[in-house]
């Protein structure tokens, strides 16, 4: 723990009645960085106000929040992997949580699913075990989305409960695909998260023509289902949406992850925790493009 008197005095100005002096000593609080933290943690540990409790708890999380933003920001400019995207999404509810776990699980679903594989497969068979390793094996389950659980958007919580909604799931099983040097994106498909298996060869082959010529097929990331391009052509006739182009191109790891953040905030959508629904809309305002 970090010691000096200016740190003593402020913490004793943390149950201050007036919120102006509050608010100044939580500002000069955060200001010291995360060093602070056990010294706050310290605080929390020995005292029985559940109100100075509080406090202390959106300090540190305040303090947790600014570090997340910073790392946030140099994820983007250097557009790095889909999973440690995921996983800094995750850090923000769970700051302290270990990330080697979810790369140990991730490489343990690789190896498993790479020994299945071989370079004779057809597209739809190479995809068969991939699900068949996920999702019987692994025995991952898919859940609809729903807001009153934040757990089900977090990629850490998939790999433990070993359930996630299509988000989640479908980042895991790009994830996966990647690792494998299989063509499986996401594409831009209204109100579903849909992924789809994508021919390498087309654009030598056809450089020009609709976006979805590119598909070979299409897969439900909340069980694994294959979908063929007449299930998608059905699915936009009954939502009575033309099927433009812009709809079946490849999402980048920002706009995955952006669209995580995004309906992850929905999950704090009262007045409590207002505030984090407005904190993770602020991290999704940074992949911006």
């Amino acid at each position: 723990m970090k010691e000096n008197k200016e740190i003593t005095a402020l913490l004793h100005l943390i149950d201050d009645p007036d919120e102006e002096v509050y608010s100044t000593v939580s500002e000069r609080i955060v200001a010291f960085g995360k060093d602070i933290i056990p010294n706050l943690e310290n605080l929390w540990e020995n005292t029985s106000n559940e109100d100075i409790q509080e406090r202390i708890e959106l300090l540190i999380h305040r303090l947790h929040f600014r570090d997340l933003t910073d790392e946030f920001t140099e994820w983007a400019a250097k557009d790095a992997g889909l999973l440690e995207g995921a996983l800094l999404v995750a850090r923000y509810h769970y700051p302290a949580m270990d990330t080697t776990l979810v790369y140990q699980e991730i490489e343990k679903l690789r190896r498993n699913t790479w020994l299945e594989l071989n370079n004779y497969l057809t597209p739809i068979e190479q995809i068969n075990i991939v699900t068949s390793i996920f999702y019987n094996y692994y025995k991952q389950k898919g859940v609809e989305f729903a807001y009153n659980n934040p757990d089900e958007f977090l990629i850490n919580k998939a790999f433990e409960t070993k359930k996630g909604n299509a988000l989640n799931n479908g980042i895991i099983y790009m994830a996966l695909c990647q690792l494998l040097d299989i063509p499986v994106k996401a594409i831009n498909i209204p109100r579903q998260f849909i992924l789809a298996y994508f021919n390498p060869h087309h654009d030598l082959l056809n450089p020009t023509g609709h976006a979805s010529e590119k598909i070979n097929f299409y897969i439900d990331p909340l069980n694994g289902q294959m979908y063929s391009h007449q299930d998608v052509e059905g699915y936009f006739k009954r939502i009575s949406v033309p099927p433009v182009p812009s709809y079946f191109r490849q999402l980048n790891n920002k706009k995955i992850i952006q669209y995580l953040l995004e309906e992850l905030s929905k999950c704090f959508d009262n007045d409590r925790n207002r505030y984090k629904m407005n904190e993770l809309i602020l991290l999704s305002n940074l992949l911006d493009e």
